[in-house]
């Protein structure tokens, strides 16, 4: 894997319909279905950065389609198909922006809700246990290290935002806003799914310290939606070189956090947009970090 220009996709622009751009993904409306287009764009602290990383929405989206597929019946989702050599109708001259990296899926009402659960105490989490003994009004017990694995898995849901940073905010607080039969039924799916993936990949030599789900409805069913469980929604750590205590090597975009911080500590860049170039050697590493978790994941 490098960091050769030519093999970027930094945004996409299909003949057929108009784009809504996420900060990784192009969205496209088809009426009955949608378009979820995994481009190499990357974000951190919420802002996109100006360079991509080769290959990156090729392996979001087998990541994904892997855990999708694992998942089986035993949760419903909204993924149809990946489209590889066979565009949509229509979008035959624009297979070549969509092949490897699009999923088409089924349209549903997205709830506007992040369902994050975290089996370890690391990021947000942690500064807030610092400050106040809990994490998102959990109360936890006290002398927790950095990077520990808690006892239970929590669910610490947060507000969907379209820009800028999503907001961590109370179970209570998320029963508000879509409903408490609701936010129960996803806390416990959630949480299961966590536990169920969580192991899968300890065994093969990932921990996956914590990650965010999107639900959406169709009727009065629930579907699990969006990307699921990628270096990019999910805190993905070696294994074998897991020690509580301190911060952890990663096979997510933490490596890319962990430079910008150092910017922002410099007080050259403040989080804000625009952000700053990412240099050849954190585009390539990145790179590999990703390509490693798909190859542990899958075994490739």
């Amino acid at each position: 894997m490098n960091a050769d220009s030519k093999s970027v996709v930094l945004e996409t622009n299909l003949s057929k319909w108009p784009v809504r751009r996420g900060k990784v993904r192009d969205i496209y409306d088809t009426g009955d279905e949608i378009l979820l287009v995994a481009t190499d764009r990357i974000s951190a602290y919420d802002v996109v950065l100006p360079n991509a990383i080769p290959g990156k929405g090729e392996m979001l989206t087998r990541i994904s389609k892997f855990w999708f597929d694992w998942l089986g019946d035993s949760v419903a989702h909204h993924l149809i198909e990946v489209i590889d050599d066979c565009a949509p109708p229509g979008l035959e001259s624009d297979l070549d922006q969509l092949r490897g990296r699009t999923m088409r899926c089924r349209k549903t009402e997205v709830v506007p809700i992040e369902c994050v659960v975290r089996g370890y105490i690391t990021g947000s989490g942690w500064k807030d246990y610092q400050r106040t003994g809990a994490i998102c009004g959990i109360k936890l017990p006290a002398g927790l290290q950095e990077c520990q694995q808690l006892l239970q898995p929590i669910f610490t849901p947060a507000t969907k935002a379209e820009e800028g940073h999503d907001e961590n905010i109370s179970f209570e607080q998320s029963c508000e806003v879509v409903g408490a039969d609701v936010m129960t039924l996803l806390r416990d799916r959630s949480i299961d799914i966590y536990q169920r993936a969580a192991a899968y990949a300890r065994a093969r030599g990932i921990i996956i310290a914590d990650t965010k789900f999107e639900w959406g409805k169709i009727g009065q069913d629930y579907l699990l939606i969006d990307e699921v469980l990628t270096p990019d929604s999910s805190r993905f750590w070696p294994a074998a070189k897991y020690e509580a205590g301190r911060d952890q090597e990663s096979f997510d975009k933490q490596y890319v956090r962990n430079y910008l911080t150092t910017l922002v500590e410099a007080g050259q860049w403040d989080k804000t947009p625009p952000a700053p170039v990412l240099p050849d050697e954190i585009v390539r590493n990145t790179a590999v970090n990703y390509a490693e978790a798909l190859r542990m994941l899958m075994g490739e």
